[in-house]
């Protein structure tokens, strides 16, 4: 079988990072994958850079155009927004290529809207976040009055909103340019139930698929030797909590995070929290404990230490999908603690695996972490189930299996209507 896999990069964020994992398991598993990427951060010879004439020159008109145009709505979302307007320019090539199957990814950058209604291989799209089904947001609200519930109006554009409603034009053209229902893979249950909710592919086939992940790169170290490699304290519980942007993304809640250490602090004197996906800033915030920053993070090699490395890992987004680092931590064998919201719980088993939070309460959250680091003979029962789980759950054996079913399945339809 052979997959063309499209992204708009193969490994900086978590979107770019997990397409690269799929696609290397796809290749170690016996699948001819290719992967496509608009901007390619590997030395991998089966990731092909977009790089047409036309693409270039698109490139470099939409890139200084795209954020003034966005600005033209007042929105009270301050999270990333794509209009995906901009063609690439590739879509004859795909469509004449020998691919038995495209599959989008983060595909925002790369295609526009109207492109992804041309393609005319069996599609299967892999969701990293909302925005397939949204307007313009990658994140957005997901209560009963969510936009993408009912459509974008007029009449249920928040009132704190203003200016052009961005949103809805982006939202319209999807739903006119998209007639061909895809098949959808959603790493997580609440964005499957995202989807089914969802005026514009409420009618669309959802499977719920876990992000994969080599589990013999991300696997346990002894918890001594990953810090003397780290040069991480021996005599110190390590509190991990990581997030590209997570000091200025109010998604990833790190306010919540500093308001439970703030609690547990006076209790804890032997504890130190440990930040990485950031540098630390010019004037470092108050969590009441001491800081160890460890910056960016760019290979796997040194994540799994670091997992190994610490006593437990917290995740205290508000609204999320299914992380690459609860995924990695976990099959580091790293106990978590995370809420009870959106793709959160998929991570883990509550009181097995780590400890789930009430939603956004800082006290039980502050009681997660204090559960698995005050009982040593707990915590490593936890590391010890978490590994377990992974290696049940997401290991390339497992979900490559899974993303071949619905391959077939998405060539077989596709032979019928032909």
């Amino acid at each position: 079988m052979k997959v063309t896999l499209l992204s708009y990069e193969d490994g900086k964020a978590g979107a770019g990072r997990a397409v690269l994992k799929l696609h290397k398991a796809l290749l170690a598993y016996g699948v001819e994958s290719r992967l496509r990427v608009r901007s390619k951060t590997t030395d991998l010879q089966s990731v092909y850079i977009t790089k047409p004439l036309v693409r270039k020159a698109i490139g470099k008109l939409a890139a200084p155009l795209v954020q003034p145009f966005m600005r033209l709505q007042r929105s009270s979302n301050p999270g990333l927004h794509s209009p995906a307007w901009f063609p690439s320019g590739i879509v004859s090539e795909l469509n004449g290529s020998d691919a038995d199957v495209l599959q989008l990814n983060f595909v925002s950058g790369l295609l526009s809207i109207e492109e992804i209604g041309r393609l005319t291989k069996p599609l299967v799209w892999r969701l990293s976040d909302m925005w397939a089904f949204s307007g313009g947001e990658h994140y957005g609200d997901d209560g009963p009055a969510a936009r993408w519930r009912s459509g974008y109006s007029h009449d249920n554009r928040p009132a704190n909103e203003g200016g052009v409603d961005l949103d809805r034009w982006i939202w319209q053209r999807k739903r006119t340019a998209w007639k061909r229902p895809i098949h959808i893979i959603a790493p997580s249950h609440w964005l499957a139930d995202c989807v089914r909710e969802s005026a514009l592919m409420r009618d669309w086939p959802v499977t719920v698929i876990p992000t994969t992940l080599d589990v013999e790169q991300f696997k346990p170290w002894p918890k001594e030797l990953a810090r003397d490699i780290l040069r991480l304290p021996h005599d110190r519980k390590l509190i991990l909590f990581g997030a590209i942007s997570g000091g200025t993304d109010p998604r990833k809640g790190r306010e919540f995070l500093q308001s439970a250490l703030k609690v547990l602090a006076p209790t804890m004197k032997d504890a130190t929290a440990v930040i990485f996906g950031q540098s630390e800033p010019a004037k470092a915030p108050d969590f009441g404990l001491p800081l160890i920053w460890m910056g960016h993070l760019n290979d796997d090699a040194t994540l799994a230490l670091l997992y190994s490395a610490a006593d437990v890992m917290v995740l205290p987004s508000r609204q999320d999908n299914l992380p690459q680092t609860g995924v990695e931590s976990q099959s580091c064998g790293c106990p978590l603690v995370t809420f009870n919201a959106s793709g959160l719980p998929d991570l883990l088993e509550h009181q097995k695996t780590g400890y789930i939070a009430k939603a956004f309460d800082v006290d039980d959250l502050a009681n997660g972490i204090q559960w698995v680091i005050s009982d040593s003979a707990r915590q490593q029962q936890l590391s010890r189930e978490a590994r377990a789980r992974a290696l049940r759950l997401w290991s390339p054996s497992i979900v490559i299996a899974q993303y071949l079913t619905v391959y077939q399945r998405a060539m077989a339809e596709r032979t019928k209507k032909i």
